[in-house]
């Protein structure tokens, strides 16, 4: 499977986390955050609201004085043995909570063996899951899913793609010319989330994001009915902010 090069913006926040992870997982007995500053070199203000993600997320946890130490999700995640699981309750924990913040279903998609996948997804009675009337794998064309997991391949993966699945017009919205597709994927900033404006389904909007954690090929994604359109735009910036977490877990 053929990538695009490294997007031009990365999720530079998961990376200066890491380093964040690293120094604290050096320090058994405790670390402050001057120190971490000074052993990471970011910014103090950068730094702040990092710790704030990561303890949020239970990587780190604040002791009695004040130091910085690993938390129980780092723990679980690097365990090995029960990694999988771990990762899969973490997940699935982050999916639950998003779902809550942005008041829509969200899903992880990852692109496997050339396959559209979506490995996990938190929805509920006020956030229905879009209605899979075409099966998702032959409608990458037209989903924000789809989309978004093409925009991460470049043009012989696409191909090689649309060959195996052919690009039919699942509603008068979906774009049914590959060169248009194309030229619409390869104009697709890496930092903007993709929509799809009810052309997967008419009465359903979309917005997905890339998790770039290495090579792999996925996208964190929000669905909504048409009558909850006018916030779409500010669900897809909440994703969009919301996906170093995620990002993390998966490199971690």
């Amino acid at each position: 499977m053929a990538l695009k090069p490294e997007p031009t913006a990365p999720f530079h926040s998961v990376q200066y986390a890491l380093r964040v992870l690293e120094t604290i997982s050096r320090h058994g007995g405790g670390v402050s955050d001057a120190q971490i500053a000074r052993e990471t070199g970011l910014p103090t203000a950068h730094l702040s609201s990092l710790l704030l993600m990561l303890r949020r997320e239970g990587y780190v946890e604040q002791i009695g004085d004040g130091a910085y130490v690993v938390g129980d999700s780092l723990v679980l995640l690097g365990s090995g043995v029960t990694r999988p699981e771990a990762l899969q309750a973490k997940l699935q924990d982050t999916l639950t909570e998003l779902r809550d913040s942005v008041g829509a279903a969200v899903y992880i998609s990852r692109y496997i063996d050339g396959e559209v996948k979506i490995t996990q997804m938190a929805d509920g009675p006020h956030a229905p899951k879009v209605n899979e009337w075409v099966d998702f794998r032959s409608a990458a064309h037209a989903s924000a899913v789809g989309k978004c997991l093409l925009t991460q391949l470049d043009r012989d993966g696409r191909r090689d793609h649309l060959a195996r699945h052919k690009i039919a017009r699942l509603t008068s919205r979906t774009i049914t010319n590959e060169n248009v597709l194309f030229s619409k994927l390869d104009s697709q900033p890496a930092t903007v989330p993709v929509l799809d404006l009810q052309e997967y389904a008419v009465g359903t909007v979309c917005a997905a994001v890339p998790l770039t954690a290495g090579a792999a090929v996925g996208c964190l994604a929000l669905s909504m009915p048409i009558e909850h359109a006018h916030r779409l735009r500010t669900a897809a910036d909440t994703l969009n902010r919301r996906a170093a977490p995620v990002v993390l877990s998966l490199a971690i």
